[in-house]
């Protein structure tokens, strides 16, 4: 190949093992062995879920540190990331299941109070847009929490505000939401997410994503009918457009924030796409010659919004050879190229044994990059 191939690494992490910075840096390092002075391109992906802050900051963004009320109502630290007018806020970075003592789950009571806090934190540090991407989520309380935390009040028939989470919307009998915050109405609020699940029903934020957050069948049935009656008073609240929302694509992601965005007035956008126009994507796309992305296991999952199947279109689009990097691949090879990848190269082509995948997933990494480079670059 001639030498002027420039390479681009947009990947997203190989959870549990590597952030998305890291797998950049042993890919990175991989195909340098080969070819030494390889012109390469490292822009760290993600779609909206956890590492989604990370990602902006790798790509020249300010992180901001914060505390706010975790899942639990404990204070916990947590970043937006920021530059010129745009702020992307993680969800996950309050009201995420990392923020959850090891073991415990709190599928009922876990609120994502923290993430209004977050979404303040930006407005106060002069956001003109936001980005918010939901996913990892620790709650199934419809937004409620997040929307408390922005000025909204949500109260039994005593008066006194229900309790946290999903299951104290059963109890709700009144919703009031003039008290949110004026500034919201003067910004740019993007939904940024992979899931376009409706609030509630067989396909809704519980019935789907419950069970992931420990709720059992008992607790999927009770937060999904008190979620059904939260949107009902807030149609009581707001108009039919609670319902309409409630319906919306977008609205059961992150066990319902996603909800509570849409009633903020944002606008869904599949995590991937939004990403890549942030951390500008289409220039470095245009100065590569090959494109390697990735993440921790190549599935079925990663055909429907995840970063590599994004990122993957948006080369082929633009004519550009992509291969992938992953721990683990569980797609066919047809699969990959209708997705736009002419090929993977999992850890476990080099080392089969899963465990030590895991353990040692950077240096196995690195040899899978060297692969990648006699076959396209040397």
């Amino acid at each position: 190949m001639n030498e002027t191939r420039r390479v681009l690494i947009a990947a997203d992490k190989f959870k549990g093992s590597l952030t998305a910075v890291q797998v950049a840096e042993r890919v990175t390092a991989g195909l340098r062995r080969v070819v030494p002075d390889l012109a390469v391109e490292a822009l760290p992906v993600a779609d909206g879920g956890d590492g989604t802050v990370d990602a902006a900051v790798a790509a020249g963004f300010e992180r901001r540190e914060v505390r706010v009320a975790g899942p639990l109502g404990q204070e916990v630290p947590a970043a937006f990331a920021l530059r010129g007018g745009t702020a992307v806020v993680e969800m996950a970075e309050a009201s995420g299941l990392q923020r959850l003592p090891v073991g415990v789950f709190a599928p009922l009571t876990a609120s994502t109070y923290g993430s209004g806090e977050l979404l303040r934190a930006a407005l106060d540090a002069g956001a003109r847009t936001i980005v918010f991407g939901v996913g990892g989520s620790a709650t199934t309380d419809g937004g409620a929490g997040m929307l408390a935390a922005l000025g909204a009040r949500f109260l039994d028939e005593d008066g006194e505000p229900v309790p946290p989470g999903g299951g104290g919307l059963a109890g709700l009998a009144r919703a009031d939401l003039s008290g949110l915050d004026a500034r919201l109405s003067t910004v740019e609020l993007v939904l940024a997410s992979d899931v376009d699940n409706p609030l509630t029903g067989p396909k809704g934020a519980p019935a789907v994503y419950g069970p992931q957050k420990g709720a059992s069948p008992d607790d999927v049935e009770t937060l999904d009918a008190a979620l059904a009656h939260f949107a009902k008073v807030l149609e009581a609240a707001v108009g039919p457009r609670a319902a309409e929302h409630a319906a919306a694509p977008g609205a059961g992601a992150a066990g319902g924030i996603g909800y509570g965005a849409l009633l903020l007035g944002a606008r869904f956008r599949p995590g991937i796409e939004v990403m890549l126009d942030v951390l500008g994507f289409a220039p470095a796309l245009e100065r590569a010659s090959l494109v390697v992305t990735g993440e921790g296991s190549l599935d079925e999952q990663t055909l429907h919004g995840k970063a590599p199947a994004g990122v993957a279109a948006a080369a082929r689009a633009a004519g550009k050879d992509v291969v992938a990097v992953c721990g683990r691949l569980a797609l066919p090879e047809e699969a990959l190229l209708r997705a736009g990848i002419g090929r993977a190269y999992p850890l476990t082509s080099v080392e089969p044994d899963v465990a030590q995948c895991i353990a040692d997933a950077g240096p196995i990494l690195e040899r899978v990059a060297e692969r990648i480079a006699r076959d396209f670059l040397a």
